[in-house]
């Protein structure tokens, strides 16, 4: 044994003398000993990040950001499965993103507002600039018309400043800032920026009166609202600790992507994606907001482009210039009485589908008389667009489909609202991509009402009554200026008894 414990200790000696010096070092005569002998200073720290280094990248200078209260629920949890058991698809979107995000954190932190703010159009639009809801919301941050107009984001022929990059984020933080000073909660914010802040007061003064708790988590709200921040909060978590999730971020510098050009001539969308070398597709996703294929220098117009194309963008217009060729080659034209589409295509040498296509008319509306169409210049010189082009429409017959936006009651079926507007419950269906039958009080539904379906549902409406919850003969029957009795005779009733969704004549 004594023996066995001296080889041990022979070994460990030696396995220390092969750590002390590697092979191939040994401390000669008169040099300075290795590092590993000697004694560590006091001062000799690890490298650390202090918070005064700069951002490694966009990622992490969002997450440097993060200010809003964690959310703890099973609607978290089921984002997050949803999110990360998809990772192809939520890559995609990240990797959009890329093209935004520097001047949305930008703005974000200008205000000092947090910065999960700047992911919020992954759960709005998914980072597309150009999408459209069903209820006509649009750009990054699916702004509604009349919101937009309340946020000053122009909306006429040229333009629609609800997909521009730059406007829509000024005015989508304008929104969540005034919706944050209103709620004093970033969370009950972000529900009245998805639900309305009419929607989100009413129903804090529900619970209230109720005696219930009224924060985000315990408010009673629509499905969609319900999920909105649980989404937003799973991408954040996402982005904190992306290899948990089995995601892998794109590379996003901390730097501009995109620099702002203002523009002192009209030039065609076209000829400016070419003069930078850039696929048009991609030019359009900088520059959503115009209508029409050209930007108007005198309605105050700018272009963005990459920041590593404005080089080329600027040299290659010189160029352009010297030809004398023309930047834009469009001009309006006025529909006059009697004029069609057809007549103004044979004018213009395009297509009536051209026309169409160029002027956003939709399919089957007819244009009316006065209307301004931008049409081929056919290589005329053009003088640029004035401001009084400003005020140029396109006015458009009735449509013969008609969409409304319809915030479901209480009583409501998905059965009754298709009988009450004249069309089936399939339609209902397939047009808000219910999965169940079952409503919510407040929820938004979109209705396409065909001309027909309009007819036939004012027809049947006249002196009729759908019975929703909550319904009796006496509210009926006061409701119509008429009496209990009188409604038994017209419907044959032998009881009080009433069904949801039974029609009643009530005169």
């Amino acid at each position: 044994m004594p023996a066995l414990r001296q080889a041990f200790f022979c070994l460990t000696a030696a396995v220390t003398m092969i750590l002390a010096f590697p092979c191939g070092v040994h401390a000669q005569e008169g040099e300075d000993a290795p590092a590993l002998l000697e004694g560590r200073d006091i001062n000799d720290l690890p490298a650390v990040e202090t918070e005064a280094s700069p951002p490694v990248d966009i990622w992490d200078r969002l997450r440097r950001g993060f200010a809003m209260p964690p959310l703890e629920n099973r609607r978290v949890q089921q984002s997050i499965r949803q999110y990360s058991g998809n990772p192809a698809h939520i890559e995609r979107i990240f990797d959009r993103a890329g093209k935004y995000l520097y001047h949305i954190v930008e703005e974000v932190e200008s205000r000092g507002l947090p910065t999960e703010l700047a992911l919020l159009p992954f759960v709005e639009s998914a980072f597309q600039p150009e999408a459209l809801s069903h209820a006509k919301a649009a750009g990054l941050w699916q702004f509604m018309p009349t919101t937009g107009d309340i946020f000053s984001l122009k909306q006429n022929l040229w333009k629609d400043e609800r997909r521009d990059v730059l406007q829509s984020t000024r005015a989508a933080l304008d929104y969540l800032e005034k919706l944050h000073g209103q709620f004093g909660d970033w969370q009950l914010a972000l529900a009245a920026y998805n639900w309305g802040e009419g929607s989100v007061g009413r129903a804090i003064r529900r619970a209230h009166a109720r005696g219930w708790a009224s924060d985000y988590s315990h408010l009673r709200m629509p499905r969609e609202t319900a999920y909105y921040v649980p989404r937003l909060e799973a991408i954040k978590r996402i982005v904190s600790d992306p290899e948990r999730y089995g995601i892998s971020l794109p590379e996003i510098e901390n730097a501009p992507y995109f620099v702002r050009i203002t523009k002192s001539r009209d030039i065609d969308m076209k000829t400016a994606a070419e003069l930078a070398q850039m696929d048009p597709e991609e030019f359009k996703l900088l520059n959503p907001g115009f209508n029409l294929p050209v930007i108007v220098a005198s309605h105050n117009s700018h272009m963005l482009l990459p920041q590593d194309n404005t080089d080329t963008f600027l040299d290659n217009l010189a160029s352009w210039v010297n030809t004398g060729k023309p930047l834009s080659g469009w001009m309006l034209y006025r529909l006059e009485k009697g004029e069609t589409l057809a007549d103004v295509a044979l004018k213009s040498g395009m297509t009536e589908e051209e026309l169409r296509r160029v002027n956003r008319i939709p399919k089957g509306r007819k244009v009316l008389e006065g209307s301004a169409l931008l049409v081929d210049a056919n290589g005329q010189m053009t003088g640029d667009f004035d401001l009084e082009s400003l005020e140029a429409r396109v006015k458009l017959s009735a449509p013969e489909i008609r969409r409304v936006v319809y915030r479901v009651r209480r009583g409501d079926t998905i059965y009754t609202i298709a009988l009450r507007h004249g069309i089936s419950q399939r339609s209902i269906r397939k047009t808000n991509h219910l999965k169940t039958s079952r409503l919510k009080i407040g929820q938004r539904l979109v209705l396409t009402i065909p001309p027909r379906a309009q007819q036939r549902s004012l027809a049947s409406s006249k002196g009729t009554h759908v019975v929703r919850r909550g319904d009796t003969l006496f509210s009926i029957a006061r409701r119509y200026g008429t009496n209990v009795a009188s409604l038994k005779r017209l419907n044959n009733l032998q009881s009080s008894q009433l069904t949801v969704g039974r029609r009643l004549r009530v005169r």
